[in-house]
């Protein structure tokens, strides 16, 4: 009788709870995300899958498109389904909610201002580091070549080239002339501009060009990892830019395909322990104390600043840096 009263108040509980919804929606999502975030992903969708399929009983896809945030914010508003967007920039998101396919008040769908780990720009250089590269003013000497993607098409170029300005800018005492010179210098030791962190990524390791590639402090850890035989160093900075990478659900796609629960599951799963644990493994900075305190050890100090506090914001800052006319125009008018 015990038993059968358990099993009866299960199946109240069940029909009661919105994870067992008869109607669970459609079974795949698409999550479009970052140039540099396939592996993390392809790590934490067969957790999330699996929780999902626990709960629910239905098998579930996640399905994922990769390349340059700006390129991808472009390809959904020309059409790409999306049902998540799991961005390194805010710019991009707004961009979407600014055209109505995200929440004006997407930021406060999520907790941290929607952002459920972090990074920052840091330095990946060859074995035993043969051009004694230890800070940003090392990139604008002539004998250094630095490899990262383009800013006009990559979030992660773009906390670069602003990490770079903030600490020319503290450098030279607020001067903002000596800052744009300082960020042309840097440019122009560019050989080459990929559209996105995997391509600059393979111009550096498979390639062999350049000296230092300047990257998500996550992906110059998983590159050493991944490329233990060719043999790099890391170098971090004596000041970098905080990267936030922010997710939203694409509403206008999601109301229609009917993917709104499991999309906002999906995206709260990043936010839990076992999602904050897989970020972690893969050398993302996070918010969870418990799983912050554990990883502690492979994150080294490192002074951080904000777009808010050095620029005024990432609005003012696009219309400032990269709208058209902006400093990085000019900067970068020859390439």
């Amino acid at each position: 009788m015990k038993r059968i009263a358990s099993l009866a108040a299960a199946a109240v509980l069940a029909a009661a709870s919105p994870s067992f919804a008869q109607d669970k929606g459609p079974s795949d999502i698409l999550n479009v995300s970052y140039d540099v975030s396939r592996e993390l992903f392809a790590q934490i969708n067969p957790v999330f899958a699996a929780e999902w399929k626990a709960k629910t009983g239905q098998v579930l896809e996640i399905k994922q498109s990769h390349a340059g945030t700006s390129r991808q914010a472009r390809s959904i508003l020309e059409g790409l389904q999306a049902d998540v967007v799991t961005f390194n920039q805010f710019l991009d998101i707004q961009m979407l909610a600014d055209k109505g396919f995200v929440a004006k008040d997407w930021q406060k769908k999520f907790p941290n201002n929607a952002s459920p780990f972090y990074s920052l720009p840091a330095f990946l250089v060859r074995k035993g580091n043969p051009k004694n590269v230890k800070d940003w003013s090392d990139l604008i000497r002539p004998d250094v070549k630095s490899v990262f993607p383009n800013p006009k098409t990559s979030g992660n170029a773009r906390y670069t080239y602003l990490a770079a300005y903030a600490f020319a800018l503290e450098q030279n005492k607020g001067d903002h002339a000596k800052a744009k010179e300082f960020v042309k210098t840097l440019l122009a030791n560019v050989p080459v501009f990929d559209t996105g962190g995997r391509g600059s990524t393979t111009t550096f390791v498979e390639r062999e060009i350049g000296d230092v590639l300047i990257t998500f402090e996550s992906e110059t850890n998983g590159i050493r990892r991944e490329y233990g035989d060719k043999g790099f160093d890391l170098v971090t900075p004596s000041l970098s830019l905080l990267a936030e990478f922010p997710v939203a659900v694409v509403d206008r796609v999601a109301i229609k395909r009917g993917s709104q629960q499991v999309s906002q599951a999906y995206l709260n799963f990043l936010y839990s322990e076992a999602g904050q644990e897989i970020l972690a493994k893969n050398f993302n900075r996070v918010h969870d104390p418990k799983v912050k305190e554990k990883y502690k050890v492979q994150f080294p100090e490192v002074r951080l600043v904000t777009v808010e506090q050095v620029f005024g914001g990432w609005e003012k800052a696009n219309k400032d840096h990269f709208a058209e006319g902006g400093i990085l125009e000019q900067v970068f008018v020859n390439r």
